[in-house]
């Protein structure tokens, strides 16, 4: 039976989140940390963990089908692979910083400067499309360190919370790129491997909503009902079920949860009490 080989970094923030996302969509991962190809025995997938840098080639070469990777290192890999969906954890930002004793915020300051970095392909396409020349020192490992040996005037790298930066006596003036996890696909997939795919996003973009929604309840005077609806940014329209107490309902909804703190106070105001925001497990629409 064909089987859908799916690249996860062997390690790191980015291995845990990728695993959790599968288990998440019914997938059963045994222990695979001293492996690196494990099948699934309830659905037509193998896991292949690999070092991440390595990822966009294998994906390119056809040796992976599909693979959860940062954008980041697409955009500094420059392999021909499409992105299937955007998965919303892992975010961080491939930033221009300075020591902190600078001053100037300004893209600019970095004409004729010298630049450490991991990201060369990235840093330079970005320079080239500003017009600013500068001199790119390829690093790998802690780029952080570069300006205070001598080695850099500045740095181009991940920015996630930015307290290593901090640490290092640095400061971030320039943001090049933004950046998540996302699901990738060779090209060279078949039809019967696109067919598992497709199953696969099924299951994945039930999670990623449910993750970005919440259930809502709450008790509403009957003559208030129409005006509550109005307030509530819901998928169709909300369920309405009679409480014990004559002339109140029960009104049920599913809501963004970056939208409830705007209606909140709305909702009050119509009249809506006991409110309730419960988590979903998974939404298929």
């Amino acid at each position: 039976m064909s089987k859908l080989k799916i690249a996860v970094q062997k390690s790191g923030r980015l291995n845990q989140n990728s695993l959790q996302l599968l288990k998440d969509c019914g997938i059963t991962i045994s222990n695979g940390e001293d492996q690196l190809k494990v099948s699934i025995p309830n659905f037509p997938l193998e896991i292949l963990y690999l070092r991440n840098s390595d990822i966009p080639q294998y994906l390119e070469d056809g040796v992976a089908d599909i693979a959860i990777v940062g954008e980041n290192l697409l955009l500094e890999k420059q392999k021909k692979v499409a992105i299937v969906e955007k998965l919303g954890f892992s975010k961080c930002k491939v930033s221009l910083a300075v020591p902190k004793e600078i001053k100037d915020d300004s893209l600019s300051y970095f004409e004729g400067k010298r630049i450490a970095t991991s990201y060369p392909n990235t840093l330079g396409s970005f320079l080239r499309k500003n017009n600013v020349h500068a001199e790119i020192h390829i690093i790998s490992g802690s780029v952080e360190i570069a300006p205070n040996i001598g080695l850099a005037d500045g740095i181009c790298d991940i920015v996630s919370s930015g307290s290593t930066l901090f640490k290092n006596g640095l400061r971030e003036t320039q943001v090049i790129f933004k950046s998540e996890a996302v699901l990738v696909k060779s090209l060279k997939l078949n039809e019967r491997k696109e067919q598992i795919l497709d199953k696969l996003l099924f299951r994945i973009k039930a999670v990623l909503r449910a993750k970005n929604s919440k259930y809502i309840l709450m008790n509403v005077p009957n003559a208030k009902i129409k005006e509550v609806s109005s307030i509530l940014p819901v998928l169709k329209s909300p369920t309405v079920l009679p409480l014990a107490e004559k002339g109140w309902s029960s009104l049920h909804s599913v809501i963004d949860e970056t939208q409830f703190w705007n209606v909140i106070d709305e909702l009050k105001n119509a009249g809506a009490e006991g409110i309730l925001i419960v988590p979903i497990d998974k939404m298929v629409l």
